[in-house]
C-alpha cells in the first residue's frame, strides 16, 4: 500500500516537522512512502499541490491509495480553496486522510467547514440584508421586460412593454405559436427588446417562464406571491408553463457532444455567429422493415435558428472541421487574412487571463452555495459530493487553460518569440490533428485562428495575427 504526502508551510509548524509525521504515520500504519510534495507558505502559485496532482495520476493505475495531509485546512490557504483542492484530488479517486486523527476528511468536510468558514463577514451581510429588502418584495437588480422600479422599489407595468408581454403569451397560448415563431413574428412587426435588439428565442422563453408577470417576486430563494401588478394571469401562465414542460426534450441528463469550432464561427451572408446543431433521423428500410436511426451535425447560422432572420445556411459538421485543417497546414489551400496586430496580441491574452480569472471566482462561489446548502440540510452529502467532483473536473481543466494563458502571455511579450508560437501551434496542428484530445486541439485552434466565415461554396479563414 502507497501513500503520498502533501503539505503546506504554516506559522505554526514548519515542512521538515509535517514531513516527520508523514513518514512515522506511514511507518505505524504500514503504508510505503511513496513520495512528498511541499508547498512554502510564501508561494501563491501551489506548484508543489499541481506535481502532486500530476503524480497522482499518472500513478493511481499502479496501486496508489491515499494522500495523507495533516488537516483539510492545510489544502488550501483559505476554506474555499481546501474544499475546492479536496474534491480536485478525490475526483482522481484517492482518499485524503488526515494525519492529525486519520480519518477520511469526507466525513468530516461539512463540519470542518462550518467551523472554518469566515462568520459574519461583510459580504455575508449585504446578502442578509438584501435577502430581508427582497422579503418586503423591494426590487433588487434590473426589472424584467414589462416593468419598471416605482416607489417603495416596487415593480409597476410598463404600458407598451406590458402589452408586448401579453401579445408573447397569446401568440403561444391562444394562437399555438412555438418559440421560433413568435420570436419571428415579433422581429417582422418591428416590436424590439428593451435594448433595442432583436428578439430571439431566448428572450421569449425566458419572459414565458418568467413568474414576476402573475405578480411573483423571486430573488434570492424568496418567493413574495402579490408583490405586484400581475400582467399574466395565474391560470394562463399555468396553462403555458404546462405546455412548455411537454415540449421539453425527455432525454435529460443526455450529453451532447461539442463542436470543435464553436464560438469561432460566422455566416459569410449575415454576420451572425454560426452555432452547432445535433438531428436524429429515424426510419423504416423498406427492404427488411428494420428501423435505422442516424444522427447529424453541422454548423447553422443563428439568426436562422433564434430569429428567423436569415436564410437556410448549414455545413456538415465534419466537412467544415476537415476544410478548417486543410487550410490550416502549411501551403493548405485557403483564403486567409490576419487579424488585428501584433500590439494587440498581449492584449488579448491578459483579457484572457482576466475572464479564465472571473470564471474561476464563480466556480468557488457556486462550490460555496453547495457547501451552504449541505450544512444548512438542504442538500445531502451523496449529491453534494457528486456536484463537488463534477465541478472539481470543470475547475482543473479551467487552472490548466489558466497555466497555459499565463505561459502564453509571456511568449507574446516578444513579437519574435510571439510569431514562432504561432508558426509551432500550426505546425502542431497540422502534424498532430488525429492524436490531439478534443479539448487540446480546441484550444489550439483558438489560440491561431481568429474566425472562420462560411459561405455555401467557400470558407474565409482569419489568422490571429
Amino acid at each position: 500500500m502507497r501513500a503520498v504526502g502533501y503539505f503546506r508551510e504554516t506559522e505554526s509548524r514548519s515542512l521538515a516537522e509535517q514531513s516527520e509525521s508523514f513518514l512515522e504515520f506511514c511507518k505505524s500504519n504500514g503504508f510505503e512512502a511513496a513520495a512528498t510534495f511541499l508547498d512554502p507558505g510564501s508561494r501563491p502559485e501551489a506548484r508543489g499541490f499541481r506535481q502532486m496532482l500530476e503524480f497522482v495520476r499518472l500513478q493511481s493505475p499502479q496501486g496508489f491509495l491515499l494522500v495523507a495531509v495533516s488537516d483539510l485546512m492545510s489544502l488550501g490557504s483559505g476554506p474555499t480553496e481546501a474544499v475546492r483542492r479536496y474534491f480536485q484530488l478525490a475526483s482522481l479517486g484517492v482518499p485524503i486522510i488526515s494525519l492529525n486523527d486519520e480519518a477520511d476528511l469526507a466525513t468530516d468536510l461539512l463540519r470542518i467547514w462550518s467551523r472554518n468558514r469566515s462568520n459574519g463577514s461583510v459580504g455575508e451581510r449585504v446578502k442578509a440584508a438584501m435577502r430581508q429588502k427582497a422579503v418586503r418584495g423591494e426590487v433588487l437588480g434590473r426589472p424584467p421586460y414589462g416593468y419598471r422600479v416605482g416607489m417603495r422599489r416596487r415593480l409597476v407595468i410598463v404600458p407598451i412593454e406590458g402589452s408586448v408581454v401579453r401579445y408573447i403569451f397569446r401568440l403561444y397560448l391562444k394562437d399555438g405559436l412555438g418559440i421560433r415563431r413568435i420570436a419571428r413574428r415579433l422581429n417582422d412587426e418591428q416590436f424590439r427588446t428593451r435594448k433595442g435588439g432583436l428578439w430571439s428565442m431566448v428572450t421569449v422563453r425566458d419572459i414565458l417562464r418568467n413568474r414576476a408577470y402573475v405578480g411573483t417576486y423571486s430573488r434570492f430563494g424568496v418567493r413574495v406571491p402579490a408583490s405586484h401588478s400581475a400582467i399574466i394571469g395565474q391560470e394562463d401562465f399555468q396553462r403555458v408553463q404546462e405546455r412548455l414542460d411537454q415540449r421539453r426534450p425527455v432525454s435529460e441528463g443526455r450529453r451532447m457532444s461539442p463542436f470543435l469550432l464553436s464560438g469561432i464561427t460566422y455566416c459569410g451572408y449575415c454576420g451572425n455567429k454560426m452555432i452547432g446543431v445535433t438531428r436524429k433521423q429515424r426510419w423504416q428500410r423498406r427492404s427488411d422493415g428494420m428501423t435505422r436511426t442516424a444522427q447529424y451535425r453541422y454548423y447553422q447560422c443563428e439568426s436562422r435558428t433564434n430569429r428567423s432572420l436569415c436564410d437556410y445556411h448549414t455545413r456538415r459538421a465534419h466537412e467544415l472541421e476537415e476544410e478548417v485543417r486543410r487550410g490550416l497546414k502549411p501551403g493548405g489551400s485557403r483564403t486567409t487574412k490576419t487579424a488585428g496586430n501584433g500590439a494587440l496580441a498581449v492584449g488579448e491574452a491578459e483579457a484572457q487571463i482576466r475572464r479564465l480569472r472571473d470564471k474561476a471566482k464563480r466556480l468557488d462561489r457556486r462550490l460555496e452555495e453547495y457547501l451552504e446548502s449541505a450544512v444548512s440540510g438542504r442538500m445531502n452529502q451523496e449529491k453534494l459530493r457528486s456536484l463537488g467532483l463534477n465541478l472539481a473536473s470543470e475547475q482543473l481543466q479551467l487552472e490548466e487553460r489558466l497555466m497555459e494563458s499565463h505561459k502564453l502571455a509571456e511568449l507574446q511579450a516578444s513579437e519574435a518569440e510571439r510569431r514562432r508560437q504561432h508558426d509551432n501551434v500550426l505546425r502542431r496542428l497540422g502534424e498532430d490533428w488525429g492524436t490531439l484530445a478534443f479539448g487540446e486541439r480546441r484550444d489550439l485552434i483558438r489560440t491561431v485562428l481568429d474566425r472562420v466565415v462560411v459561405k455555401d461554396d467557400r470558407i474565409e479563414m482569419v489568422l490571429k495575427p
